[in-house]
């Protein structure tokens, strides 16, 4: 079953909206802020947010920023606003689709199975690629190895898939629980020593001053990103 985050403060429309999607094989979790969103993001895995524009506090807007900030996940936007304006700057900061209230609840929920369907299918595992060239940094999917300076090393699986994993993303910030699910292939449990430790590994393999990264930059209480300039 897939499962949606859904950041809306109308308690009643949160509960319609999970009895109908879960019909469609969609598991709705409803946070009622923008903050709790967000956290809820960081403990656990979705394929969809579903995000209220007219929020308390901290609005649709700033959240689907910081989301953007961190993850592709497709974003649909719900608002009372009916002006293009709004529309426009929801679909520039980058939503995926934008619903305005009221709307069909059969619409609603088969604009996210759509979604859903698009993001799972352009996120299969892809046949491995050719080399990867950085300054100073040679990455070969195929023999996973990688050459530098120091000469050439075929790295440990997980130490591989998280360089990978980063250097495919290479610019984007990538939290310790996108990184964990998608190498460890199970739910994250709020540990990061699994990580720090593939982290502290391959920085010593890959840079040539571990104590400052030039490769893996740490997002401090984020994540992980692969420098956009190497």
């Amino acid at each position: 079953m897939y499962r949606v985050l859904l950041i809306d403060d109308d308690r009643d429309l949160c509960a319609l909206i999970r009895q109908c999607a879960l019909a469609d094989g969609m598991d709705v979790e409803p946070c009622h802020s923008g903050r709790e969103g967000l956290e809820q993001l960081r403990r656990q895995a979705y394929q969809l947010v579903v995000l209220d524009l007219m929020l308390p506090g901290m609005d649709g807007f700033a959240v689907l920023d910081e989301i953007r900030a961190a993850s592709r996940l497709p974003v649909l936007m719900l608002t009372a606003r009916d002006d293009s304006s709004s529309k426009v700057r929801g679909l520039r900061a980058g939503a995926d689709d934008y619903l305005t209230k009221p709307f069909l609840m059969e619409e609603l929920t088969a604009r996210m199975a759509s979604l859903i369907r698009r993001y799972t299918r352009f996120n299969q595992p892809q046949d491995p690629p050719g080399k990867l060239h950085y300054t100073g940094l040679e990455i070969d999917p195929e023999g996973r190895c990688i050459t530098t300076a120091g000469g050439t090393f075929e790295l440990p699986r997980r130490e591989f898939d998280v360089l990978m994993l980063l250097a495919r993303h290479q610019g984007r910030i990538l939290t310790k629980q996108q990184i964990y699910e998608a190498v460890w292939q199970e739910p994250y449990c709020y540990d990061d020593s699994n990580i720090m430790a593939v982290i502290s590994r391959l920085r010593k393999k890959l840079e040539s001053a571990p104590g400052a990264p030039q490769y893996i930059q740490t997002i401090k209480g984020i994540g992980y990103r692969f420098n956009r300039e190497v």
